[in-house]
């Protein structure tokens, strides 16, 4: 099942079960990847993650922007809003299952300087595709090259 159907199921499960609030979440979630699905240049596959992580970030910046403005109310929306989407992504990869596909990487591309960073990500992004955060792939990259 996509992860639009499974997301549009969840929100009549959530109807159907009085909470409104995470229906409404739930609706946005799928208009959001309808939308990406209906955008597709040459009705190709959407990359559902990359909708998800996308959206997930925004209501983190949204919920940081909230609570900076002194909106803490709202802030916790936007993050149980960013923990529901976290529910449909795949598995984050954690810190050892990372840093050996870093050493995978580093060896196969044969990097040895921080010089060498982008080969190694370049590498390195399709197999944590969903997995882990770019920021974090990109730190634990530069941490192996450098040292």
């Amino acid at each position: 099942m996509a992860v639009v159907e499974q997301v549009q199921e969840d929100a009549r499960a959530a109807l159907k079960a009085g909470d409104r609030e995470r229906a409404g979440a739930l609706r946005l979630i799928a208009a959001e990847l309808q939308r990406a699905a209906k955008d597709a240049v040459g009705g190709g596959d959407v990359d559902e993650v990359a909708v998800l992580q996308r959206e997930r970030k925004r209501r983190l910046e949204s919920a940081a922007a909230y609570r900076d403005g002194g909106r803490s109310d709202l802030a916790a929306g936007e993050e149980a809003e960013a923990e529901l989407i976290a529910g449909y992504l795949p598995a984050q990869l954690d810190d050892a299952e990372l840093a050996e596909l870093v050493d995978a990487a580093i060896a196969e591309t044969g990097a040895s300087s921080p010089r060498d960073m982008g080969a190694v990500m370049k590498l390195l992004v399709p197999r944590v595709a969903g997995r882990a955060d770019g920021r974090r792939v990109s730190a634990a990259v530069k941490e192996r090259l450098a040292g």
